[in-house]
């Protein structure tokens, strides 16, 4: 396809994983990772995210505080915040990493090697990126699963269900290592068209262009 190009590709791979960085970062604060609400009290509701905890009434609207304690937090939490931090800062460094790589940016021009390094290094910070935002919204999902079934607790509490957080972070993880697979991809598009470019190959198809003529 005429479209299908190295530099579009390339193009195609930070925008893909810019829109998966800026979801994952948003997802990382937001305060909707899991919510409840009570058939008691129909007009509270609550969310819990990694950093706070909300109330929402209809009377007062949406009232938020942070957690008191880091050590008070529970494991999945605690793990949670880690790994998004970490993804968040790969993810930057993915796209710092890619602009000079790409074709086009007046930068290493001389140097095809070290922009393909460039382009392989953001690739790999992009799947790290990925997978450090896909487990942390894994490990709450599971958590919140296996507390949802409890039967120890009466039927009578309200549990904790999935949020619009754990959606939009599924989301941008997964966009995130379409990113950095897309950055491959573009790395074997250049070296594929490195090769027919390459003397040797413009020499061997002159040779078979003049049999073809004989």
């Amino acid at each position: 396809m005429v479209f299908l190009t190295t530099k579009m590709m390339q193009r195609t791979a930070v925008f893909v994983t810019f829109g998966g960085w800026v979801t994952s970062l948003v997802t990382t604060f937001l305060p909707f990772w899991k919510t409840m609400n009570s058939d008691l009290n129909e007009v509270e509701n609550w969310f819990s995210g990694l950093w706070l905890t909300c109330l929402y009434t209809e009377e007062v609207g949406i009232q938020c505080k942070a957690y008191d304690s880091l050590m008070g937090l529970p494991m999945d939490l605690q793990i949670s915040r880690v790994l998004t931090l970490i993804s968040d800062g790969f993810g930057a460094m993915a796209l710092f990493v890619a602009f000079p790589g790409l074709e086009g940016v007046r930068m290493c021009v001389s140097q095809p090697s070290t922009k393909r390094s460039l382009l392989i290094s953001a690739g790999v910070l992009t799947w790290v990126s990925g997978v450090t935002t896909l487990t942390p919204i894994s490990i709450v999902a599971y958590t919140t699963v296996v507390e949802f079934w409890d039967e120890g607790f009466p039927d009578v509490m309200p549990r904790w269900e999935y949020g619009e957080a754990m959606f939009s972070g599924w989301f941008g993880g997964l966009a995130l290592v379409i990113g950095g697979t897309l950055f491959f991809v573009a790395v074997c598009m250049g070296d594929y068209e490195q090769k027919l470019t390459s003397p040797r190959m413009t020499a061997r198809t002159k040779h078979y262009l003049k049999t073809e003529v004989l």
